[in-house]
């Protein structure tokens, strides 16, 4: 029997999860990925947050968005005290109350937070993988999920939650394995990219391939791409904001400039808060998860040869609460009440939820009150 208690380092209290420990689970099984490549196993860095039941009935899987990680909620220590991404949600008497709920939390297969990716040492040539890792999808994400779920002895999920890629996550969760899911919750997601979307992603990979230190994906550690990825993300993150958003927090406000400088230099408070957003990436993320990373969800397409949406959902079995943000011109408000009308023409338990908030697609990570009240009551429902 593995423990199956929480990992947390001292007594929840005053709604905080507290400190916390990561774990790896190392699978020495060989894993196939759904292009066809395998790996003779891999490993995946979680962190659980609360106390799995007598039943094992009580588990919530939380996926993470594009740039996550497995840390969702707590702390590290007391020397490092910066929260998980998501530690408004996650904890003692919050929406996803830890009182009540085993939470598990990973990095996804191909990651580079402690989950085997191109970043890893490949077993059989003793050399990285880079670029030689397998092509990842969605799918791959959550099969390797999967065997995380069955080591630790958890039968089906009382629930999967996630925003943007996280979403798709929980839809394609309940999707593989319809048996083993009983609620999802997608936030800000899409059944898949339009072009605009795609169109983004692939400026950002072109700035990281065109760097000069990307060495066609076999840079060495510690080094790399550090400007073309800098770019990506600051491209990247426009596309998480929105202009009224934007607006309100910086609008046309300008810097202390010294004339004698480059007169490109920063003038702008914006361009200071993306140049800032671009440098801090690059000292957490690796280039070439990133490119693996933005291709898995350009390629994701619950379409797929389906006549119709709705024909995606046939085998669904989990209730399910999509939800839409109104400034989100990411994954607009449109594509998630599609997926909603969808599982409703299939004949699926579903509810849509429209969200007015002007912080764009990243309005599911920041706190508000009616996105708290939403996920309580579908997770206790």
């Amino acid at each position: 029997m593995i423990d199956t208690h929480t990992n947390a380092l001292q007594t929840e209290s005053a709604g905080e999860v507290g400190l916390v420990e990561y774990r790896d689970f190392v699978c020495k099984e060989p894993f196939r990925f759904e292009n066809g490549e395998s790996i003779p196993g891999f490993q995946l860095r979680y962190e659980t947050y609360g106390q799995l039941n007598a039943d094992h009935s009580n588990a919530i899987l939380i996926c993470h968005a594009l740039s996550g990680d497995h840390h969702c909620a707590g702390t590290h220590s007391p020397e490092d005290r910066k929260p998980g991404w998501w530690n408004h949600m996650v904890g003692p008497h919050k929406p996803i109350d830890t009182t009540r709920f085993y939470v598990v939390s990973s990095n996804c297969l191909g990651g580079c937070v402690g989950s085997t990716g191109p970043t890893s040492i490949n077993p059989v040539t003793g050399r990285r993988y880079n670029l030689d890792f397998p092509i990842l999808s969605i799918a791959d994400f959550v099969f390797a999920q999967r065997r995380l779920a069955d080591y630790l002895e958890i039968p089906s999920w009382h629930a999967v939650i996630g925003g943007s890629m996280g979403g798709m996550q929980a839809l394609q969760w309940a999707l593989s394995f319809p048996d083993f899911v009983e609620r999802i919750i997608a936030l800000a997601s899409t059944a898949r990219h339009s072009s605009q979307a795609i169109a983004f992603n692939e400026v950002g990979r072109y700035a990281i391939m065109q760097d000069p230190e990307w060495k066609d994906g076999n840079y060495e550690l510690g080094e790399g791409p550090n400007m073309g990825l800098a770019v990506a993300r600051m491209m990247a993150h426009i596309t998480y904001l929105s202009d009224k958003g934007l607006e309100v927090k910086f609008g046309r406000s300008r810097r202390q400039t010294d004339s004698s400088k480059n007169q490109f230099d920063v003038e702008f408070e914006v361009e200071s808060y993306l140049r800032h957003q671009g440098q801090s990436f690059i000292s957490r993320f690796d280039a070439n998860t990133y490119l693996h990373f933005t291709k898995s969800n350009d390629r994701f397409d619950l379409y797929g040869d389906h006549e119709a949406l709705e024909d995606a959902f046939a085998e669904m079995k989990a209730r399910a609460l999509v939800v839409g943000f109104t400034s989100d011109w990411l994954y607009t408000p449109e594509q998630n009440r599609n997926l909603a009308h969808a599982m409703l023409l299939a004949g699926k338990e579903a509810t849509y939820a429209e969200i007015d908030m002007d912080l764009g697609h990243d309005s599911f990570l920041v706190h508000a009150p009616e996105l708290f009240r939403l996920l309580s009551a579908f997770l206790s429902n």
